[in-house]
Parts: structure tokens; C-alpha cells; sequence
């Protein structure tokens, strides 16, 4: 029996998070106030009174996810976990916790990574849009078509659960792709409210720019192996952990294959850190026997 934790993504925030954390726990009201001075600004301020379209900022969203879900974490005085992982965003918050990354430095990354990804949806409008009760190897199927017949950008982005395959994309790219992916019978194929194609090749400014910082950052030796997004399966190596975290910003996030691969390996309990319940939820419909829990 092993232990697996998990970190969501962008998508989990919600205004008012992390308030209880901070009113409740002295060590939180210390994280907050040290994210605050790191970040140059007061992320604090904005998660606990700022407006759903505030939060929905990339370069506000995915510092405060990772600090809301470090708080949650460090607060929970939980026990070493066997394996950890995180849906793209939380890939950082997961190299917290299997300590490869010290709190500041993956905090000033996660900086880094949202502006950086931020421009990149300035310079190429782009757009995603979620797939939903299609096999993955037709989402795949199609997703090529398109561009060959378009020399559009398409690409599967997020294989999030079985039956639910985000695709990623130019404007255009993406409104063909639901109109084919309906007719292929897909149940829905609905455009998100995102503000570019993540997890594409049209990442690619911002991934040059995230690859520089990191390649900059000490990574330490892992306590836990992670399993990183791009590769579903367990790293533990340093240099092979910092390529994989540059890949993924323009490469899938493999989740589905992730949680699969943990099971394999022998994970039975899944605790999610972090605002929602999203991650709980795709774990459950990929492995209906795992137990699962959250802290949030």
C-alpha cells in the first residue's frame, strides 16, 4: 500500500482561497507574507477579495494555485509520500513536496512560467476546447487531420481521464476540430474559457524563457519519485526532471497514463493538495478502486 500526492493545475481557483488557511494557521499567514515579497506584489490581497476575472489572470492564477496548495500541504502535517505528481501547474508544488525544489525557488519559476506563458498567448491568439466521451486515439486521429488539411495548430493537450481528452490550438484549428470531433460522435466538444493554447507548440516563447530559469535552479535529490506529466512515469534524477518540466509547456499533459502508471507501481491512496476537487475526481474514473481524499 503506497501513498500518492497530487497538485492541481490552473482551472482549481476560486475567489477567497486560502483565506481560512491564513486566519487559521500561523504558518500560513508566514507563506502567504513571504509569496508576497517574492512576487513583488500582494498575491494574498488578490486571492482573498479579488473577482473570478482576477483570478483568471495566468501571471496571478498559477502563483496562487501553487501557494494554496503548498499552504494546504505544509499545514496538513501529512506523512512522507511514497510518489507525488501535478497537473501541469502542480508539477512545481509536487517537486516541493518530494523536496527537489525549496518553496522560493519553484515560487519565482512559477512566476516566470505564468508571464512568460501569459506573453505567449498575446502574440498567438489561441484557444482550447475539452472533448468528451471520444476514444483518445480518434481525438488523436482527428487532431492530425486538421492540420494537415488546415496547417492549423491542433494538438491533444490534456488526456485528463478516460473520455475526457483536451485539445489545444489556434482559434481556427480548434473550431474545426469540434465540428469533426461531434460528427465523429464525440458527446461534447466544447471551447474553453482559457487564454491560449497551452500545452502546444504555440508555448514555445514561453518555453525558452521558463527552459533559461531553469536551467539557472539547483534541483535536489528527490525524496519521492515524480510522475512527470509529459513522461507518465516515475523520475527521480535531477537533470531528467528539469527537461521533462520544460517539455511540458509545450507538450501533453499525460495524466491519465500518470495516475495509471502510479497504480502500477503500487499507489492505492490519493490525496489531493490544493483548492477543488478536480484532481480527486479524474483519478477516481481512472482507477475506480483507489481510495482518495483531499486538504484543502
Amino acid at each position: 500500500m503506497k501513498r500518492a500526492y497530487v497538485f492541481p493545475g490552473q482551472g482549481s481557483q476560486f475567489p477567497g482561497m486560502g483565506k481560512n488557511l491564513f486566519d487559521n494557521h500561523p504558518e500560513a499567514k508566514k507563506l502567504f507574507e513571504e509569496a508576497n515579497r517574492i512576487l513583488g506584489f500582494d498575491i494574498a490581497s488578490v486571492m482573498f477579495n479579488g473577482s473570478e476575472a482576477d483570478l483568471r489572470q495566468t501571471k496571478v492564477t498559477q502563483p496562487a494555485i501553487f501557494l494554496h496548495s503548498i499552504v494546504a500541504y505544509q499545514t496538513a502535517n501529512a506523512t512522507a509520500p511514497d510518489m507525488v505528481a501535478g497537473h501541469s501547474l502542480g508539477e512545481f508544488t509536487a517537486l516541493v513536496a518530494n523536496g527537489v525544489l525549496d518553496f522560493e525557488s519553484a515560487l519565482r519559476l512559477v512566476a516566470i512560467r505564468a508571464a512568460a506563458m501569459q506573453h505567449a498567448c498575446e502574440l498567438n491568439p489561441s484557444t482550447m476546447a475539452a472533448v468528451l466521451a471520444l476514444a483518445d486515439e480518434k481525438v488523436e486521429e482527428i487532431c492530425i487531420e486538421v492540420q494537415n488539411d488546415t496547417e492549423e495548430v491542433v494538438v491533444p493537450a490534456n488526456y485528463n481521464c478516460p473520455g475526457q481528452l483536451v485539445i489545444s490550438g489556434s482559434i481556427v484549428g480548434i473550431d474545426v476540430a469540434c465540428e469533426r470531433m461531434k460528427t465523429a460522435g464525440a458527446k461534447r466538444a466544447l471551447v474553453l474559457p482559457v487564454g491560449g493554447a497551452f500545452h502546444s507548440p504555440l508555448m514555445e516563447p514561453a518555453r525558452e524563457e521558463l527552459a533559461n530559469a531553469i536551467e539557472k535552479t539547483v534541483f535536489g535529490t528527490a525524496n519521492a519519485p515524480v510522475y512527470q506529466n509529459v513522461v507518465a512515469k516515475a523520475v527521480t534524477e535531477p537533470a531528467q526532471i528539469k527537461k521533462n518540466l520544460i517539455d511540458q509547456l509545450t507538450g501533453a499533459v499525460r495524466w491519465t497514463q500518470s495516475v495509471q502508471a502510479m497504480v502500477a507501481d503500487g499507489a492505492t491512496e490519493f490525496t489531493e493538495f490544493g483548492p477543488g476537487k478536480v484532481l480527486q475526481g479524474l483519478v477516481t474514473k481512472i482507477h475506480k478502486k483507489a481510495k482518495v481524499a483531499g486538504v484543502s
